[in-house]
């Protein structure tokens, strides 16, 4: 008899949130791993369904390597900061960042179901981020004021880690602005926890004259299986465009055989690889980060290897820029 599916609600309070239950469930000892923060600036969290698709006994496991917290994020390097993208200059008032012509995101939420230690938000001042409607009223109100805009983003945190009602909310919010033609959604949460694309959520999204794009960030061919296919399935039933964005990270996918894998898997869980982000210089981030020539060379490489649709270009985000920055 098949088993329910449990809700994406319990699967992140089931989460792991202590590093050292997660090496024990791995069966990696800690003498393997690299040695823990005395005293960690950000949290940890990673939800089991995510956990699941990690290599039992394998301290390399390039899943593991990008939530475990290592005594190295202390090593704050000259040329990293808090906020490495410019996301201070770029607020126009709490929740609303406005960096590029025509469009305007929005931070949610500061929560998230996956602690990424490479996140270039993890310094952000989420603390005066709306709650209530009555918080987003002069938010939404202005933007119906402002016709220039095109497209709404909803990002965070992840946005999804919000209950359905709530996203409902925003959307005939949103939707209710003529100008607004578009709604994208920048969220990890399908990957992390792939029962978040819930009929509820996709009913929402299936009901709105807004086109809905749904960005997902995935670094690694391992992140993507069934359920995660699954999900995008049901994304891809309401209408979404799908898109994927990912980080070059040391020792996760910084060589052209993982690249190639990566694109490949998306193509076949029905995702289009869209970006590639050279590392944002977030202070005690360097064991990440991989120079920017090799990652010319590596783009270039899959490009000789894969069709042009499957090659994500190749960015940087340069805070006070009008647009990503390409490198090759």
């Amino acid at each position: 008899m098949q088993k329910e599916p449990i809700a994406w609600t319990e699967e992140l309070r089931r989460a792991f949130r202590d590093p050292l239950a997660l090496a024990e469930h791995l069966g990696i000892p800690l003498s393997s791993l690299p040695e823990l923060p005395i005293e960690p600036d950000f949290p940890f969290l990673v939800p089991r369904p995510f956990v699941a698709r990690m290599r039992p006994g394998d301290p390399s496991d390039p899943l593991l390597r990008q939530v475990w917290p290592d005594r190295r994020e202390a090593i704050h390097l000259p040329h990293e900061m808090d906020d490495p993208v410019g996301d201070d200059h770029a607020r126009k008032c709490a929740g609303v960042l406005q960096k590029y012509e025509g469009r305007v995101l929005l931070v949610t939420t500061g929560a998230c179901a996956l602690a990424c230690r490479y996140c270039f938000r993890q310094n952000y001042g989420y603390e005066d981020t709306p709650h209530s409607d009555t918080d987003w009223d002069a938010i939404f109100e202005d933007l119906a004021g402002d016709t220039r805009l095109r497209e709404a983003i909803l990002s965070g945190g992840d946005p999804l880690t919000r209950t359905d009602s709530v996203i409902a909310r925003w959307v005939a919010r949103i939707e209710a602005i003529p100008h607004i033609e578009t709604l994208r959604i920048h969220t990890r949460l399908p990957v992390a926890i792939p029962s978040r694309v819930t009929p509820d959520l996709c009913s929402i999204l299936d009901a709105t004259r807004l086109r809905i794009v749904v960005v997902v960030h995935i670094n690694h061919s391992a992140e993507i299986d069934e359920s995660f296919t699954n999900a995008m399935s049901r994304l891809r039933g309401c209408g979404a465009t799908l898109m994927n964005q990912s980080v070059l990270l040391k020792d996760v996918n910084d060589t052209a055989d993982q690249l190639e894998s990566l694109s490949f898997a998306l193509w076949r869980a029905g995702v289009l690889p869209y970006y590639l982000h050279a590392l944002d210089p977030v202070r005690g981030s360097s064991r990440f980060r991989v120079p920017d020539h090799v990652g010319v060379e590596l783009v270039d490489e899959i490009r000789r290897r894969l069709p042009g649709y499957l090659v994500p270009r190749l960015v940087r985000e340069i805070m006070r820029k009008p647009s990503k920055t390409p490198l090759g």
